[in-house]
């Protein structure tokens, strides 16, 4: 039996497959029928119309009882696997869907909240009933959720060791300077030199961001006068592009105030020179941290979002602000 080459070719339907299973395994009409709950006629017309749609004869009928041909054993292996892979399909999302979290708390850093958070509340809609976002700075957040206020932390102080805790690292991102788009950086200048011209806009020590950015600025640059402090980065940023002053950021948070890093220039600390070396880099990496007991594959989903997320607002605030992509990495450790 040949199909022809013009012949639009029309997958199987599941009823067919269904029919063809059920009497290769039960080795008669009827009795395929019968666990199938349908007539013998419809079990026939079934195995009819797998034959015309795949040009090929599956029961070799010259035998009493009929046996499946090569093609037809062929085609029993397949759908009975295919069969199995939907039904298996089928039963993971009803679970899936009848598991559905009540409620997930998510505490995460300002920067993260305003950037990464519409994704993450798109991914999540499908998989919690109520989802409550909670930002703020680390200190607040984390204890938050050693008080169990909150499901799941998104950090970036250092992992702490805990008992039923786990934490995965999900990204990192350095650190550049920002300077006005008219302000020109001096070859071989330093951040000392620089923060002559122009004051050094601080972040709060209260927050991990600006402790970070403190204790490199101990370590390279002592000597920089902190006149200017900041808990959030508008303010800050808004007075960098009035051609008020200068600051160590972050990708992230550029993207979060966008509306005025998209009239910054940005310097890599690498291009700057202390002492006749180039500065070494600064970071920060974002950590999850959850507790597995209570979260479950939910955690591994979340931590999967995140590193999507990142990756297009990699591509996003590439050429949006013309940051270069090594700026930020994705750990991909599970």
């Amino acid at each position: 039996m040949k199909k022809r080459a013009s012949d639009k070719v029309v997958p199987p339907s599941w009823e067919q497959l269904g029919s063809w299973v059920a009497l290769v395994e039960t080795g008669s009409v009827s009795a395929a029928a019968q666990r199938l709950g349908i007539s013998q006629a419809g079990v026939s017309q079934h195995v009819r119309q797998l034959e015309e749609s795949l040009g090929a004869s599956l029961l070799d009928r010259a035998t009493r009882p009929a046996h499946p041909t090569a093609s037809g054993q062929r085609l029993y292996e397949q759908a009975r696997d295919l069969l199995s892979r939907a039904s298996h399909m089928t039963e993971t999302v009803r679970a899936l869907s009848r598991s559905k979290r009540s409620l997930l708390r998510l505490g995460c850093v300002d920067s993260f909240a305003a950037t990464i958070g519409p994704q993450m509340v798109r991914g999540l809609a499908g998989r919690v009933q109520r989802l409550r976002l909670v930002s703020g700075i680390n200190p607040g957040l984390a204890e938050q959720f050693d008080n169990h206020q909150l499901d799941v932390l998104i950090t970036t102080d250092d992992p702490k060791p805990g008992t039923g805790r786990e934490c995965l690292a999900l990204f990192s991102e350095q650190f550049v300077l920002a300077v006005p788009s008219d302000f020109k950086v001096l070859p071989l200048a330093s951040l000392h030199q620089l923060s002559g011209l122009r004051p050094f806009m601080h972040y709060s020590t209260r927050s991990k961001m600006g402790a970070l950015v403190d204790a490199y600025l101990a370590r390279h640059d002592p000597d920089i006068e902190q006149v200017f402090e900041f808990d959030a980065t508008d303010p800050l940023l808004s007075l960098v592009r009035e051609d008020l002053g200068i600051a160590l950021t972050t990708p992230l948070c550029l993207w979060q105030s966008r509306y005025h890093a998209m009239h910054l220039k940005c310097v890599p600390l690498t291009a700057l020179r202390h002492q006749g070396q180039a500065y070494p880099p600064l970071q920060r990496t974002f950590y999850m941290v959850y507790r597995p007991d209570e979260l479950g594959p939910l955690a591994q989903d979340i931590a999967a979002m995140v590193r999507v997320a990142v990756r297009e607002l990699q591509r996003e605030w590439g050429s949006a602000l013309n940051l270069p992509a090594n700026l930020l990495s994705v750990n991909e450790d599970r």
